[in-house]
């Protein structure tokens, strides 16, 4: 398994596991325009880092966009992911994470990944702290 790779591994969709990502408690989030991240510790998981990725139909009604909106996040995720994964792994945490898309226009694909730079690294160093 390649580092730049994503598998069906790092997806997040244990129903369980999203409820209590939700319901708040144990998960901690923050945002940087135009994704808002949630995470939180779990115990098991093939995965250091399992992902979910959210756009709101109420902000793009066609899933044309949408669909595009995820590829962008998910893409930037998977280049940058070495970030998060290496300081996981140093410290044999395993994380569940979710992107949730908040702006209602697209966003160029350069500047999602920058973002995603800054909100992996705020990951890893929230999880030193």
């Amino acid at each position: 398994m390649g580092i730049y790779t994503l598998c069906k591994a790092e997806r997040l969709n244990s129903k369980i596991q999203i409820g209590k990502m939700f319901e708040g408690g144990v998960s901690k989030s923050f945002s940087i325009f135009p994704i808002r991240v949630v995470y939180m510790p779990v115990e098991k998981g093939e995965a250091s880092a399992s992902i979910l990725i959210s756009v709101s139909k109420r902000r793009f009604k066609r899933a044309v966009k949408r669909n595009r909106v995820k590829r962008q996040i998910r893409e930037a995720y998977r280049k940058n992911k070495e970030l998060l994964i290496g300081e996981l792994q140093r410290r044999e945490q395993r994380l569940a994470i979710a992107f949730i898309y908040l702006s209602d226009e697209l966003t160029a694909t350069a500047e999602l990944e920058e973002k995603m730079k800054i909100a992996l690294s705020r990951i890893s160093e929230k999880l030193s702290s």
